[in-house]
């Protein structure tokens, strides 16, 4: 894989969309507890949002 054209110093462009997503997924997680007990809930949001939307993003921006 190649490194991201538009990427400065060493992070590329690609590990911050993940990081702000694995953010967001934590925090969306927090705020499900509030809504629901169901740990599956808890679990598909945060697949959901801190690994496969940072994944479609970053393949669709290959």
């Amino acid at each position: 894989m190649e490194p991201s054209t538009s990427s400065n110093g060493l992070v590329s462009t690609e590990t911050k969309i993940t990081a702000v997503f694995v953010v967001v997924a934590l925090v969306s997680v927090f705020g499900t507890t509030a809504v629901t007990d169901n740990q599956w809930v808890h679990y598909l949001v945060l697949l959901g949002i801190g690994v496969v939307l940072p994944t479609l993003i970053n393949e669709r921006r290959s």
